[in-house]
C-alpha cells in the first residue's frame, strides 16, 4: 500500500516524527508496520507512534548513520508517497476499562514509541513508564504523558529523575508480581531487565517484549 506523507517532524538532530495519511486503516495501539521509499524494496519495521483516534499514523524514527531506510524517509517530501506494509504485532495491551490492571512500560530511546500510543489511546490507564535515554535530546514528547507518570533514566547527564541505566534503576524498585510489564528497545535491555523482574518474582506471562534491534 501506498500512503501520502503530511509532515516530518523533527525532534533532534537525529530523530524525527514521520506523519501518514491514515487512509482508514486501522490499527490496534502498539503495532508496527515496514515503512520504505515507494519502489526501493528496501523496508524496515517501526512501531506506531500516534495514537488510534487520529487521521494519520505516526512513527517515531531514528536516523542509523548509513541506515538506507531511516535516512532516506527524512528526506521525503509532505505530498510524496511512501510503501506501508501491515499493521501487525502482538504487542497490544489486553485493555478492558471494567477491569483495574496496572502496567509498567519499559523503553529504551525510540522504544516509547508503543507507549506513547498506549498512553494517547487509553485515557485513564493505569501505567508507569521507565524511559532509559542517553541525554535529553531523546526526551521525546514528554508533554503528551502526566508528569507523575513517567521516570528519565539517563545515563550520559545528570540533573534528571534518575543519572544511570533502567537496570540500575529498577533493582532498587518495588515491581509487584500482579502487575504487566512491556519491554521495548535494545535488546541487551530487554534480556537484563527480564531477568530482573523474574528475579524479583514476576511471572514471565505477565512480561511482553518488543526488541528493536
Amino acid at each position: 500500500m501506498l500512503l501520502k506523507v503530511l509532515e516530518i517532524r523533527n525532534l533532534s538532530p537525529s530523530a524525527y516524527v514521520l506523519r501518514l495519511d491514515r487512509n482508514g486503516i486501522e490499527f490496534k495501539p502498539g503495532q508496527c508496520a515496514n515503512l520504505g521509499l515507494k519502489g526501493s524494496g528496501v523496508n524496515r519495521e517501526y512501531s506506531i507512534y500516534s495514537d488510534c483516534g487520529t487521521p494519520w499514523l505516526e512513527f517515531l524514527i531514528k536516523e542509523i548513520p548509513g541506515g538506507l531506510v531511516s535516512k532516506s524517509l527524512r528526506q521525503v517530501a509532505p505530498g510524496q508517497m511512501i510503501e506501508f506494509h501491515g499493521p501487525y504485532g502482538a504487542f497490544v495491551l489486553t485493555h478492558d476499562s471494567s477491569v483495574s490492571i496496572r502496567y509498567t512500560f519499559i523503553g529504551t530511546g525510540t522504544g516509547i514509541a508503543p507507549f506513547h500510543s498506549f498512553a494517547l489511546s487509553y485515557p485513564g490507564l493505569q501505567y508507569r513508564l521507565i524511559h532509559g535515554i542517553r541525554d535529553s535530546s531523546e526526551q521525546y514528547d514528554y508533554s503528551d504523558f502526566p508528569r507523575e507518570r513517567i521516570t528519565s533514566c539517563v545515563s550520559r547527564e545528570t540533573g534528571h529523575d534518575f543519572h544511570g541505566r533502567v537496570t540500575h534503576f529498577l533493582s532498587d524498585q518495588d515491581c509487584p508480581a500482579e502487575d504487566r510489564y512491556y519491554l521495548c528497545g535494545n535488546q541487551k535491555m530487554i534480556h537484563e531487565v527480564y531477568d530482573l523482574l523474574r528475579q524479583k518474582g514476576v511471572s514471565g506471562s505477565n512480561i511482553m517484549m518488543e526488541a528493536f534491534f
